[in-house]
């Protein structure tokens, strides 16, 4: 989202390709952005432009790399400075040491245009200059299948439930939720849970590549197609032929794109750039947008046919903010994934702590939080997070223990009224309370009917007679 005073970005890094990426995001948000090839280049045009640079992206592949003396050198010659790192998913261990010599945060390759500039836009924000969360990347890119995913609340079980039915389709499917709510993580498991689970899955964030290059990195062109194509290559849908291809933010594919897409999805054909071929494909498509897409159909930006196409099963993923009962057990699930990275260890959360995160809003969903509780890991000294670890959470949001203790007390919470006043069926509260139990006891059918004080085969029952899945 452009400022009315251009803000500007010190880009370190060599690589030419990667300097035009994020010179592209950069300038359609309203940044400006200065590169230098490599640290010493950056230290001088600190000593020179200081005071007119907002802040720094240092690749971890640039010469001299992201290595703690250089981060450090950087903090030296601007102190207050956010300095955000661009690494590799493998080069975990020493970003933790990067961010231990000053780094603000850092994103992992490859960048998605809207997280780049949302984490820009907040390391930046002047009104959180003590150090506001960043709601970047997911950093821990292990999947999860349907009964590892965190989550007890009646409206996420319900989602998931739609989600593990349909993976055993070959149906599209459409997965809307806010940016950080784990659209991928969903994604993910859908495909680990289907017929295709051992085939490829291939992730293609259609925000970040550039909109004339969108139909070559899907489809694949032929030598000489265009100015610039050297080589034939051989597009994503290619590449996730028998197994399943995710197209996040799709909103963003241009028209010819688009056409092109609905006739993968009617025919399993389509034809590279420069190719008068028609090749043919088993791919199952899965699609995500953090927006409403029947907004863009209205808008005129997004094919009605094509719309209709890819939403036959939707799944609509809560924000964070409608399910902070799900903190706690989110936060420790989180904490167990991070002790695992190098440069790691285990650590536990205490109430109070939780009470913090659990009156926060995030904005940023649970991707906000992940990076919230990785930064305190790294930063803390004793074997538990505490209050202490969160002070720009508690500075945000005045009174966050106390309400946090109301939420953990009031559990994830039941809806008894309909929107218009009413109460709700007796069926309908007892289907959410199942679901509930459900997630809170990850599918151990056994002990969710022991907990609800009825048998094994009366739950099973009811799970009939209430059109639940498992999964719910």
């Amino acid at each position: 989202m452009a400022r009315d005073v251009t803000r500007t970005l010190l880009l370190i890094d060599a690589e030419p390709a990667q300097v035009r990426l994020v010179g592209a995001i950069a300038t359609r948000a309203g940044w400006r952005t200065v590169t230098a090839g490599d640290v010493e280049a950056a230290l001088s045009l600190l000593a020179r432009k200081g005071g007119r640079i907002d802040a720094m992206l240092l690749d971890s592949t640039a010469p001299g790399g992201a290595k703690p003396e250089i981060v450090s050198a950087l903090r030296d010659a601007a102190p207050v400075l956010p300095i955000l790192l661009l690494a590799a998913s493998s080069a975990v261990s020493g970003v933790v040491e990067a961010m231990r010599a000053g780094a603000t945060d850092y994103l992992v390759k490859p960048i998605a245009g809207d997280r780049l500039v949302a984490a820009l836009d907040a390391a930046t924000d002047r009104r959180a200059s003590s150090g506001e969360l960043r709601p970047l990347t997911e950093k821990i890119s292990r999947s999860l299948a349907f009964d590892e995913i965190v989550g007890s609340t009646p409206d996420f079980r319900s989602a998931l439930a739609i989600a593990a039915k349909a993976a055993r389709a070959r149906v599209p499917l459409l997965i809307e939720g806010e940016s950080g709510v784990g659209k991928e993580v969903i994604a993910r498991a859908i495909h680990a849970a289907s017929p295709r689970a051992r085939k490829p899955l291939v992730v293609v964030d259609c925000a970040a590549i550039a909109a004339n290059l969108i139909e070559s990195e899907l489809f694949g062109h032929e030598k000489g197609a265009f100015t610039g194509a050297f080589d034939r290559y051989v597009g994503k849908v290619q590449d996730a032929d028998g197994g399943t291809l995710l197209l996040d933010e799709v909103g963003a594919l241009p028209a010819d794109a688009q056409v092109k897409l609905l006739r993968l999805l009617e025919s399993g054909e389509y034809q590279a750039l420069g190719s008068r071929a028609t090749r043919q494909v088993d791919v199952r498509v899965i699609v995500a947008t953090n927006h409403g897409l029947l907004e863009e159909v209205t808008a005129g930006r997004f094919r009605e046919d094509l719309y209709y196409r890819i939403a036959v099963v939707q799944v609509a993923i809560p924000p964070l903010r409608r399910r902070l009962a799900d903190v706690p057990a989110l936060a420790r699930h989180l904490l167990a994934r991070i002790a695992q990275q190098p440069g790691m260890r285990s650590l536990g959360i205490t109430d109070e702590a939780l009470h913090v995160l659990m009156a926060y809003g995030w904005p940023g969903n649970v991707r906000q939080l992940q990076t919230a509780l990785f930064r305190a890991a790294i930063l803390c000294e004793g074997d538990a997070l505490t209050a202490v670890d969160f002070p720009h959470i508690a500075r945000q949001s005045p009174g966050t223990a106390e309400r946090g203790r109301e939420t953990m007390a009031t559990g994830a919470g039941i809806t008894l009224f309909e929107p218009n006043g009413h109460m709700r069926s007796l069926e309908a509260i007892e289907a959410d309370v199942i679901r509930l139990a459900i997630g809170h006891y990850r599918g151990r059918m056994t002990e969710v009917a022991r907990r609800l004080g009825i048998g094994r085969s009366t739950l099973y029952r009811k799970l009939g007679e209430l059109g639940i899945d498992n999964a719910a």
